[in-house]
């Protein structure tokens, strides 16, 4: 008994670490190591039968039968149980299936080729001497018509450039008594041109004929600094502070009265509707005016009064694709462009240009907008909208870039500083070809049959 005990004190003892693991094992499930074997999981029946008897088939060819062999083989071949390894490299996986052809892909989805990126140039394409250009913030001395003739006031004398053939030509010199010229404005057809003077008259010029058609008196005290056609009615600026509507058809031009401005109105632009007016002045206000809210009876009340820039507003663009965006710009004071919705008179954004902003332009075929600038770099500046980030900077003035006007196509971009030059630039762009409209080809109904006219 007292030997039972002792051999039985040393098996336990031999293999007591061991034997400790399990015995915990099998009470608590958390403390398993998966680096050691368990014996509680151990088969000792089917392990003992494939140590004595499980391997003669293979080790004694005599027994196992043909029969067995040929079973055995076919089984190995069935399962592929003769590989040495589970994972081996090989040949190549097979290439997977498409569910969709991609021929049904490209006959169904035409993808869109990708546009090119945009050269813009750093310098200008043609420079030309602008002598006796006045060097003030608060005129606007240039503009661009439909048919394609640039005017520019150069002191008393409106000179034409025709862009189609580079010939120049003037129009007309006016007195020292009632100059020098203070704004020039295309009307839309692109003929007729309005010029404001510093004696507060207006005179409307045939530039085909090169005729005086009449002259706009007795609505303004003082100098016509800014200009802007709705059609057939003309609106003048002047630096009394009123904005007149002018009907340019009929004797008594006067229809309506705009007031608002204590100090010069030096910017006046139109909405593309012709339903907005927006107007800014020396006394850094901003005002929208409704169309509708006019009134020829007394001066009319303004839809929006914005006061948030912080020195003139001369520079206005309405947006070409949003018909109630409009960008403006503030003086050396303020160097801000701000973008409002005009319906509810909100800034949607506001940057910091680093410098005066003396003219904007949209450009009318990308979302893009151009300033040019004053003090210090005198340089134009082209923006992505609405993200606003520069996408490059035009470098050539070597004085303010006063002002800028656009080509009809809306690629080129002609710009006046105090330097006495004017620049084009070729800012944005070619304008695209438009492509014919494809001919249907299939046959009208009842072509063969006359019309009835």
């Amino acid at each position: 008994m007292d030997a039972g005990s002792l051999s039985a004190s040393n098996a336990n003892h031999s293999r007591c670490p061991l034997q400790e693991q399990h015995l915990q094992r099998k009470q608590s499930r958390e403390n398993l190591d998966r680096f050691i074997p368990n014996r509680s999981a151990m088969d000792f029946d089917y392990a003992h039968y494939m140590v004595t008897e499980g391997r003669k088939g293979k080790e004694n060819p005599s027994f196992s039968s043909p029969s067995r062999e040929a079973y055995q083989k076919r089984l190995a071949e069935t399962f592929n149980m003769n590989r040495t390894r589970i994972l081996a490299f090989k040949n190549k996986p097979p290439a997977p299936v498409e569910l969709i052809p991609k021929e049904f892909f490209s006959s169904v989805s035409h993808d869109k080729p990708v546009k090119a990126r945009r050269h813009i140039p750093q310098t200008s394409e043609r420079t030309l001497d602008a002598p006796d250009l006045v060097d003030d913030y608060y005129l606007n001395l240039l503009d661009w018509g439909s048919g394609n003739v640039l005017a520019i006031a150069l002191g008393n004398t409106v000179y034409l450039w025709n862009a189609t053939d580079g010939s120049t030509s003037e129009l007309v010199t006016v007195d020292d008594e009632v100059g020098p010229v203070t704004s020039v404005s295309w009307a839309p057809d692109g003929r007729h041109i309005a010029i404001g003077l510093n004696n507060s008259e207006v005179q409307l010029w045939d530039s085909t004929a090169n005729r005086q058609l009449r002259t706009l008196r007795g609505g303004h005290r003082m100098r016509v600094g800014s200009l802007a056609w709705n059609n057939h009615i003309l609106t003048t600026g002047g630096m009394d502070g009123k904005i007149l509507n002018n009907d340019v058809r009929i004797r008594d031009h006067i229809v309506e009265t705009y007031r608002g401005h204590d100090q010069e109105v030096c910017g006046l632009k139109w909405s593309l509707s012709g339903q907005q007016l927006a107007s800014g002045g020396n006394d850094n206000v901003l005002h929208i005016w409704d169309r509708s809210m006019a009134s020829s009876n007394s001066a009319t009340q303004w839809l929006h009064r914005l006061e948030e820039h912080t020195s003139a507003v001369k520079a206005l663009a309405w947006c070409p694709f949003q018909g109630n965006l409009l960008a403006t710009g503030g003086g050396a004071g303020d160097r801000n462009i701000k973008f409002w919705n005009t319906h509810t008179g909100a800034c949607l954004n506001s940057v910091d240009t680093g410098s005066q902003v003396c003219a904007l332009l949209w450009n009318k075929n990308e979302r893009e907008l151009l300033s040019s600038h004053g003090f210090s770099q005198n340089q134009l500046t082209l923006w992505k909208y609405p993200s606003m980030v520069k996408m490059g900077e035009l470098n050539g003035h070597t004085s303010r870039v006063l002002f800028m006007a656009q080509s009809p196509d809306g690629c080129t971009v002609a710009s006046a500083a105090a330097d006495e030059t004017l620049r084009f630039w070729n800012v944005f762009g070619t304008p695209e070809v438009a492509k014919p409209a494809p001919k249907s080809s299939v046959t009208e109904p009842f072509a063969h049959l006359n019309r009835i006219r």
